[in-house]
């Protein structure tokens, strides 16, 4: 338990996020300024206060002026470049005086120094141009298995051709010419001697096999490479893929047979089928991977039994080193396999072999437009914790970043085109000497060489003292304000040994008051002395013999440490003038409480702490003036809020400029306005007429805030006009209703007269005597007479 309440672990426990030169926990300055570039070192020798460590003089620059550093006490040494060479980018054209390559300039600068300190970058320019009628060598590197035979046929009048068609682009050019079949073992070649002299079937004439030759070294007597090319015969394998990348590397590497120069290198690989690489080597016994040297005896690769095929990485690597750039000259059937090698080998290009010499010079003139008119940038393998940030500005004001910052695209002879390169390291080296490192476009060259210095040590180190007697008797060097302890000794002044540290005697005083607690459980006991831990803000800090004190733990107000009126020390707020109290939040300056008639607190009420404690509840604010629920507050306000709530009113026009004394707050109805039971305040309800007749509520209040507020109903309480739908439905309705009322009177009254005039009839009917005889002289009108024959049918 004891060990994880330690210094140390506490450092673990806050450099995940804290700052980065606390975490460092530097002993000496020179590990301080390695922590990082806003990391600084107070020299003075005084600077330490009681408990605080060594390793409490590392802080950003602020941090240790703010704690008393001056400017001149603190190590902060800064990483600057120097050009060691600088020549300009030849601007020569065609036609004029013909330099040699090694005049001519593409890059600049050539050589810089840079001085780097941990995590600081270094930036600068550099300047690419393609320069015109720059020299080119082309090697011709052909496949002579049997397949090949008619593009052997078109290549032999190529030279001339070739050298005529590239003299539009360059007056130094060179051509050579080199052939590849396969390794010469089984089970690529038949290995029977009349095959090892023939290895073509019938009458074919064809010569013996063979893994690489290189027939013509670069020259610029194009007759010539028609003549050798000429007296080349075709040659056979067994199997298709073919031993290209024996041949590949040979050239790659072969520097002085092949004849490069420091210029543009094409190689133009020739073949229809594929290729063998690491590892097909087994099929034939060989297992000895690649050695990336030159084996050529008399122009001819010697080692193809003994080692395997080399790597394509291997391949990428070799034709870096050696700036050279390869067209891939392929038929169209394995296009797909080479489009796919072309995106492993930078700068590199695939084109389709044709039948056609004139195609053939179509194809590499093409191809090299297309590789010279692309820059990427490479550099070297880095230093441990050195890395590069590119960023390219190429034509028509492009800008690109990370991978696409290292290169440009669509470069025409004479562009100029700019890359800013900036170089950061992450501590030093282990051995801290300088390192080179280069950066130069593929396919070039042309390279500049920067020097890297590592900023390691400050500069008060050079004054350093060694076996001081500063340092406890000569136990360390005295350097940059303290002490450096030797191996095995430990302390502020290196007074103990290490195996000393941890004694009972020792932690005993370091126990305040013979307490339980080693330095409080806020530091370390080290050498009898209490080394206090440090805090992840370096404004915080630890203090005191037994680390009892600190000055981040005392009272606060507005959520500021002493109210932001004072300084903490030892957890007392040690406040300002004229500030008091336990968190120097109480001012001892009445005059904020002066009333407008120069009266403390307007006589309502006592000044505390620059502040009214106003003893008549009536009244409020910052001097006890404002009385809220005072006769006359809602005729005094009731302009200002109808013109606010409502936009009427007599200061509709000047409501902006008369009105905003007062915060506006609308609620839907009057049961939502703040109640007197509600508000730790006192509130005013008001009531008022406008001039429409309407009424509208609101209350006024002062806040504790002292800001005045006024909560208004957002709606009108106005008397109900006439419905006039109603009204003249009801009288509508109502004539309705009166005239068939009288008309049932009416009916009613006809049917009680109509029955008793019946009535009467009856009853006079019933008083009548009428003679029922017959009349004698009556003779009636109807006579019925009867058929006698009629039988009802």
């Amino acid at each position: 338990v004891r060990d994880c309440l330690t210094y140390w672990c506490n450092i673990i426990i806050l450099s995940h996020d804290g700052n980065e030169c606390i975490s460092a926990n530097a002993k000496y300055c020179g590990q301080c300024i390695q922590a990082g570039a806003k990391c600084g070192w107070c020299t003075d020798p005084d600077f330490l206060k009681q408990g605080e460590t060594v390793s409490t003089r590392c802080d950003e620059l602020q941090s240790l002026k703010s704690r008393g550093c001056k400017d001149e006490m603190i190590a902060n040494p800064r990483g600057e470049q120097k050009i060691l060479k600088n020549k300009m980018v030849t601007n020569r054209r065609k036609g004029t005086d013909k330099l040699r390559p090694e005049d001519i300039t593409q890059i600049q600068p050539q050589k810089i120094s840079l001085n780097l300190r941990s995590g600081e970058p270094q930036s600068f320019t550099l300047k690419f141009k393609r320069a015109e009628d720059y020299p080119i060598d082309l090697y011709y590197l052909m496949d002579l298995s049997y397949s090949m035979k008619d593009d052997l046929e078109n290549v032999k009048n190529l030279g001339t051709s070739l050298m005529l068609e590239m003299s539009k682009i360059t007056s130094d050019f060179r051509i050579g010419f080199g052939s590849f079949v396969e390794k010469t073992v089984m089970p690529y070649i038949s290995t029977t001697p009349a095959k090892l002299l023939n290895p073509c079937t019938g009458d074919q004439n064809c010569t013996s096999p063979f893994s690489y030759k290189n027939v013509l070294k670069l020259t610029s007597d194009g007759k010539k490479f028609n003549t050798l090319v000429g007296q080349q015969h075709i040659s056979g394998n067994l199997d298709s893929p073919e031993g290209g990348f024996d041949a590949i590397m040979q050239v790659a590497v072969c520097g002085e047979q092949i004849g490069w120069r420091n210029v543009t290198r094409l190689l133009v690989f020739s073949t229809d089928a594929g290729f063998h690489f690491a590892g097909d080597g087994k099929l034939g016994g060989i297992v000895l991977p690649n050695d990336g040297k030159c084996h050529l005896e008399n122009n001819v690769y010697t080692m193809s039994h003994y080692y395997d095929y080399p790597s394509i990485a291997h391949l990428v690597q070799k034709l870096s080193d050696n700036n050279i750039q390869t067209i891939f000259a392929v038929t169209e059937e394995f296009q797909p396999v080479y489009q796919e090698l072309k995106n492993l080998i930078p700068k590199s290009a695939v084109g389709t072999l044709s039948a056609n010499s004139s195609n053939v010079i179509n194809l590499i003139i093409d191809a090299y437009n297309s590789l010279s008119s692309e820059v990427i940038l490479e550099n070297s393998k880095l230093p441990e914790g050195v890395s590069i940030i590119y960023t390219s500005r190429c034509k028509n004001g492009i800008i690109s970043e990370g991978e696409n910052g290292r290169k440009c695209s669509n470069i025409s002879i004479g562009d100029e085109v700019t890359f800013n390169i900036s170089v950061t390291s992450k501590g030093c080296p282990k051995q801290g000497k300088p390192e080179t490192i280069k950066i130069k476009p593929l396919g070039f060259t042309e390279e500049v060489e920067i020097t890297l210095n590592f900023i390691c040590e400050c500069e008060c180190h050079k004054d350093g003292i060694e076996n001081s007697d500063l340092c406890h008797f000569g136990n360390g060097t005295y350097e940059c304000g303290a002490c450096k302890c030797n191996d095995g000794r430990v302390g502020r002044f290196c007074e103990c040994s290490s195996h000393e540290v941890a004694t009972e005697d020792m932690d005993r005083t370091c126990r305040k008051d013979n307490g339980t607690d080693i330095c409080s459980n806020n530091g370390e006991c080290v050498c009898g002395t209490c080394e206090c831990k440090k805090r992840e803000n370096p404004e915080e800090r630890y203090s005191g013999q037994y680390c009892q004190c600190d000055n981040f733990n005392c009272d606060r107000s507005g959520n500021k440490l002493c109210g932001g009126h004072g300084r903490c020390e030892c957890r007392v707020c040690i406040c300002d003038y004229p500030w008091t109290g336990s968190a120097c939040d109480c001012s001892l300056d009445n005059s904020t409480c002066m009333a407008s008639n120069k009266q403390i607190c307007n006589g309502r009420g006592t000044c505390e702490c620059g502040t009214c404690k106003c003893t008549d509840p009536k009244f409020q604010g910052p001097t006890c003036e404002t009385c809220p629920t005072c006769p006359g507050v809602c005729t005094e306000h009731k302009e200002c809020v109808q013109c606010r709530a409502f936009g009427t009113g007599e200061k509709k026009d000047t409501c902006e400029r008369d009105c905003s004394y007062f915060n506006l707050i609308k609620v839907k109805d009057r049961n939502k306005l703040p109640q007197p039971n509600d508000a730790s305040y006192p509130v005013m309800h008001c009531k008022e007429r406008d001039a429409n007749d309407c009424w509208f509520y609101y209350t006024y209040a002062v806040n504790n805030n002292t800001e005045k507020e006024v909560h208004v109903v957002d709606t009108l309480d106005c008397p109900a006009g006439p419905d006039i739908i109603p009204i003249v439905a009801g009288v509508v309705a109502g004539i309705v209703l009166i005239g068939l009322a009288l008309l049932l009177i009416w009916k009613l009254l006809m049917i009680i007269h109509d029955r008793r005039e019946f009535a009467k009839f009856e009853k006079e009917k019933m008083n009548a005597k009428w003679d029922t005889g017959e009349n004698p002289i009556y003779k009636s009108a109807v006579t019925t007479v009867v058929n006698p024959k009629y039988e009802g049918k």
